[in-house]
């Protein structure tokens, strides 16, 4: 039902039972805040968005405020805007004076109020937040001096990812937002995801970096400096580099790269497709002998932190084959390494990742041997944007170039791992062709697209009813784990992402809060595997060669050694 208001004096059209700043947003009337998110209830915690309405004494906030019939509403009166610069500048008493230094400079949503409000000088003085720079995890840093409180890491932490690390803690002016028992980051029970950061509107959580490493590594002589790249990492960039949005800059990649100095780059999609023939085969084998079903997913490490933590009981269910990164790291270590005769020593390996988890993931004892790591640095999707920019690199003259020898083919299921649904729908393509011999008559299984929380497919293999779901988001993996644990479940693999929509919506990605540009990233995926000649793993002619020359067949011993690993209970402060 319709309902007739007055905003500044022009009469709009609002929906009965809509909050007022879902009105004004959805006339193009912009009104400020800092405490909401998109999909979430609203708290009215942060005050920014307060308007003025008529008949009212007090002003009120529009996040959660019910339109009302004939309400006549201000949204930028003098005594509006004198509220909201009143409370920036209380923000900003006490906040730190380091932007320049600061991980968010240029991209920090208090930093664009003081300029929007023409917030030119201080007018009151607090006393500064004094805070331990938490950087106890691999993945992620934690400055609470430049924590606003707006709430927004706790609620996307406890409600999308059903972790609930954050909270807040004490009261009053002592109020802070820390995680159990006011223990750093690395004695959480913190999965490294990374969501928090992309909804923080400060600089108060970021990214651990391995940037300066890098940069050394990248002026020493003595080291063969090679790098891989995500295959979400492609369809992500672009709009940060000034091209079409949603772009696939996969051969500018290769090329950039190369530019700044990386001795060989690789696309960790032809890893994926090694994974995804791994994992199939594996399956088949679980299948066959009607033992740890359904099979978990293993390839995404925030996941796999939260298995070991919250279910250990069910870890002998996740698959043994690595992620594609690890998978990666350990080929060029070895198979790489044995064919430029570099000894492994000598190989500085980087991996470019849409994921703060994967430098969790880089850094566990079981990604390590014999004193030799399989990844040695993971910079994110933004930490790559930096190294562009530094480098001065012009990425709308330099043509494009194709991802080195010996791992530069790749399918177009390579690419669709990024994407929630895309693992299972792989193995799917695979698995048929394993058990029958035959390819799926349609290779396009939409039952596993989208973004529903849970997705479910079956399909007749052989005499046999094969199950697959496709988890999004742990809230649903932590339901479904639930009901496999009761033994009500009748399916064989469950895919699992910890970030809702997959890599393409990963923690170290740009940040944006747009579900619009997200599935602008998932189409482009697709539409790469509408398009590609290869659109199954088990036909990369490199792969086929590798397990030709060198692995041997798909679970053999030295695939068990190189490309398989295992996982243990971890213990946490809960």
């Amino acid at each position: 039902m319709l309902i007739e208001i007055d905003v500044n004096n022009k009469k709009i059209q609002a929906k009965k039972g809509e909050t007022i700043l879902e009105t004004l947003n959805r006339n193009g009337i912009k009104v400020p805040t800092l405490c909401r998110m998109e999909g979430f209830s609203p708290t009215g915690a942060c005050r920014m968005c307060v308007v003025e309405v008529e008949g009212k004494s007090a002003l009120i906030p529009s996040c959660s405020h019910p339109v009302e019939e004939s309400m006549k509403i201000r949204t930028h009166s003098p005594r509006v805007i004198q509220s909201r610069k009143m409370l920036v500048e209380l923000l900003l008493s006490n906040h730190p004076d380091d932007c320049l230094y600061c991980a968010s400079n240029g991209k920090c949503e208090l930093q664009d109020l003081a300029v929007e409000l023409n917030v030119c000088e201080r007018r009151i003085s607090g006393e500064k937040i004094k805070a331990k720079l938490d950087q106890s995890s691999p993945g992620i840093v934690k400055d609470s001096a430049k924590c606003i409180l707006c709430g927004r890491c706790v609620r996307v932490c406890e409600e999308v990812m059903d972790v609930s690390t954050f909270d807040f803690y004490k009261r009053g002016n002592k109020t802070a937002i820390t995680t159990s028992m006011n223990k750093d980051l690395n004695f959480s029970n913190c999965i490294n995801c990374g969501q928090c950061i992309q909804v923080c509107p400060t600089g108060a959580l970021f990214e651990k970096t391995n940037f300066d490493i890098v940069l050394q590594m990248l002026n020493n002589k003595d080291t063969t400096v090679v790098a891989q790249y995500s295959p979400s990492i492609s369809v992500s960039l672009a709009d940060e580099l000034g091209l079409r949005q949603g772009k696939d800059v996969n051969g500018i990649l290769n090329a950039v790269l190369k530019r700044i100095g990386f001795a060989k780059v690789f696309a960790t999609a032809f890893a994926a497709d090694l994974a995804i023939c791994e994992q199939s085969a594996e399956l088949a084998d679980r299948i066959a002998n009607d033992e740890n079903l359904p099979m978990i997913s293993s390839c995404c490490p925030g996941w796999i932190k939260h298995m070991e933590q919250s279910h250990p009981d069910m870890i002998d269910l996740v698959s043994t084959t690595k992620s594609p990164q690890q998978i990666m790291g350990a080929l060029v270590k070895s198979y790489f390494a044995q064919k430029e005769k570099i000894t492994p020593e000598k190989i500085f390996s980087v991996s470019i990742m849409p994921c703060t988890a994967k430098k969790f993931e880089a850094q566990r004892e079981e990604m390590t041997h014999k004193g030799i790591s399989d990844i040695d640095a993971v910079l994110t999707t933004r930490e790559l944007l930096k190294l562009i920019k530094l480098f001065g690199v012009d990425v709308h003259s330099i043509d494009e170039e194709m991802p080195d020898n010996p791992f530069n083919t790749r399918s177009s299921v390579g690419k669709m791992v990024a994407v929630s649904g895309g693992v299972a729908e792989s193995i799917v393509r695979t698995l048929n062709y394993k058990l029958t011999g035959k390819e799926l008559s349609d290779l396009k299984i939409t039952k596993l697209r989208g973004f529903k929380d849970l997705r479910e497919y079956f399909i007749k293999i052989r005499k046999q009813q094969i199950g697959f779901t496709v988890v999004n988001g742990l809230k649903s993996a932590n339901k479904l784990i639930s009901e496999i644990r009761d033994g009500k479940s009748d399916i064989h693999f469950v895919e699992i992402m910890a970030c809702p929509g997959g890599c393409v919506n990963g923690g170290g990605q740009p940040t944006c809060n747009d579900v619009k540009v997200l599935k602008n990233r998932s189409k482009q995926i697709y539409d790469i595997d509408d398009k590609e000649a290869i659109r199954v793993a088990h036909k990369n002619s490199k792969v086929i060669s590798l397990y030709d020359e060198y692995l041997g067949e798909a679970l053999s011993e030295k695939c068990i050694k190189q490309l398989h690993t295992n996982y243990t209970k971890r213990e946490v402060l809960l």
